[in-house]
């Protein structure tokens, strides 16, 4: 079983602390580490490892929501910018990294700290320092679970 697959596991076990939301084609949850604060991942339910492998209909809803989650994460973060990733090089199972983006958050590696998140020091990326406590995840968990519920509302008016 892929990584991604056992933290779709954890979800439906109710075991897994940075799970957000469930939505039609995926899952919401907060990355663990959090140096780009709001850093969070929308995992297909679908084990796929690109994205022309899913049905059209299901690509499609899959694209419409990953951009619905994108937008609430920079509401509740307060994103300049958001960077969306779809990589699947370490994990071959589709997952988008969304990261709220803001100036010198890359502490002025490369180009005056501006790039690509993937140019921060790994060992500081995910250092233990980087993951939040538990209240922090919780109030994170609910600033991203309330922006969701608004947008949601709003696209079905």
């Amino acid at each position: 079983m892929c990584m991604i697959c056992q933290r779709i596991q954890m979800i439906r076990e109710g075991r897994n602390p940075y799970f957000v939301r469930e939505l039609e084609t995926g899952y919401v949850v907060l990355g663990d580490h959090q140096h780009f604060h709001g850093y969070t991942l929308f995992l297909c339910k679908e084990h796929q490892r690109e994205l022309h492998h899913l049905p059209p209909a299901v690509k499609m809803k899959f694209l419409e929501e990953m951009a619905l989650v994108t937008e609430a994460v920079a509401k509740a973060f307060d994103a300049e910018k958001m960077n969306v990733e779809l990589l699947g090089n370490g994990d071959a199972h589709l997952h988008w990294h969304l990261f709220p983006r803001r100036a010198n958050d890359l502490e002025h590696y490369g180009n005056n700290g501006k790039g690509p998140v993937w140019w921060y020091p790994m060992e500081k990326m995910y250092a233990d320092d980087q993951r939040p406590s538990q209240a922090e995840l919780e109030r994170m968990k609910e600033r991203l679970g309330s922006a969701l519920e608004t947008l949601k509302k709003r696209a079905s008016e």
